[in-house]
């Protein structure tokens, strides 16, 4: 059976959609611009199967970023691919955000670092590495602070590249790691996207598509503010995640 796929990336201020058959990549659409996802997204994958002379009842299956990243972005990306997945009757896959941007590194023998400006001095980061042609997670997406991650990977025997929102805090890492390589295609393809999915995370059982959620990596700032309002309430989900 052909899979015929649309991939799209939301997950920061630029927006990336791809459609494949296969493993080939028919066309692309990107911008880069002030967040407006919500009016862009699908016109974008419109124009894409629409351009390929697909109906929408061809795709096979959906593949998002997942997070982490922008809250906004994240919840229109993942809510449009599990409507996709619902209306369609297709498969959905789910890919790191930081993985997309260390997808940008050439396949090296280097440990990549992804980073996305998480604000108020904090970021997204993870730790990267190409082995046997498969792009793998050696060290867990999460939020922290420039300071933490440089001191966590100076326990690192390897070069190191960054890659993605690093930008802010070169000098810092110049500093700690004076051979650091850096890649300069900042910007997330969705054209990566299909490559990086784990086939053992696929899902097609609806009950599981929708229970998909973004992955934030942190609490939203209501839930950060009540949690230090109430202490003692434990660690229940009181913000609605989708």
């Amino acid at each position: 059976m052909v899979e015929r796929t649309i991939a799209f990336d939301t997950s920061n201020q630029a927006l990336s959609v791809a459609i494949f058959e296969d493993e080939q990549l028919l066309a692309q659409r990107e911008a880069n611009v002030a967040r407006n996802h919500s009016t862009q997204l699908m016109p974008f994958i419109d124009e894409l199967v629409q351009g390929v002379g697909w109906r929408p009842q061809d795709l096979t299956r959906v593949v998002v970023s997942q997070g982490p990243g922008s809250y906004t972005g994240l919840r229109i990306g993942v809510t449009t691919a599990k409507t996709l997945a619902f209306t369609l009757k297709i498969a959905l896959a789910g890919v790191s955000s930081l993985a997309l941007l260390a997808s940008n590194a050439d396949q090296t023998e280097a440990l990549i670092v992804p980073m996305m400006d998480a604000r108020n001095h904090n970021i997204y980061a993870g730790a990267y590495q190409w082995r046997q042609g498969h792009l793998e997670n050696v060290l867990a997406d999460a939020h922290t602070n420039v300071a933490a991650l440089l001191e966590q990977l100076g326990q690192v025997q390897n070069a190191i590249v960054f890659a993605g929102e690093y930008a802010p805090f070169k000098t810092d890492i110049l500093d700690a790691f004076p051979d650091a390589r850096f890649v300069t295609d900042t910007l997330p393809h969705a054209a990566h996207l299909p490559n990086l999915v784990d086939p053992k995370q696929v899902l097609t059982n609806m009950d599981d598509i929708h229970r998909f959620v973004p992955n934030y990596h942190r609490l939203s700032q209501a839930e950060a503010d009540w949690a230090k309002a109430n202490p003692d309430a434990g660690t229940t989900d009181y913000v609605e995640k989708i």
